[in-house]
């Protein structure tokens, strides 16, 4: 890392814009904390690398997904549209409503898109099911998949 913890002070944080997206990611302490972020603005859209704060960024989300649909469909590398798919997959995931499985494990009753949720949790069993899929199809569009994209059996669709 670039970053340290307590880099982002409030009143750096006051001085932003409307609507400021906080990505602090410093671990284990980020930035700036989340408690004394929203406690300067309430129009914060804040994530940090901790599984105890809304918004964990954790590669967990992309990378083993990313090396699965590259493996299922053989392809010779990874381009940027393969990764682009990620995030595209990611990203409409966390609009879609969440499966009661995912709630039960998190001790919630509820998780809508939204400040709070931005980002999938990471045992989303359906990441499992689409981050791949739309890897290996952007990597087919880029001519770089060696076979047509076979799912690896999983204990979901096994």
């Amino acid at each position: 890392g670039l970053s340290a913890p307590n880099l982002l002070s409030a009143e750096m944080l006051k001085s932003m814009a409307a609507r400021p997206v906080v990505f602090a990611l410093a671990n284990p302490d980020p930035e700036i904390r989340p408690e004394l972020a929203h406690s300067v603005r309430d129009d914060l859209i804040m994530a940090t690398g901790r599984s105890d704060y809304p918004n964990q960024v954790n590669n967990v989300l992309a990378f083993p997904f990313i090396f699965r649909g590259t493996l299922d469909c053989r392809a010779s590398r990874i381009t940027p549209n393969m990764k682009i798919a990620c995030v595209e997959a990611l990203a409409a995931l966390a609009r879609e409503p969440v499966p009661e499985s995912v709630l039960s494990v998190y001790g919630v009753d509820t998780l809508t898109f939204g400040a709070e949720y931005i980002l999938p949790k990471p045992f989303d069993p359906r990441l499992i099911e689409r981050l791949p899929a739309a890897i290996a199809a952007a990597a087919e569009k880029d001519g770089v998949a060696r076979m047509a994209y076979r799912p690896y059996p999983s204990s979901s669709n096994a």
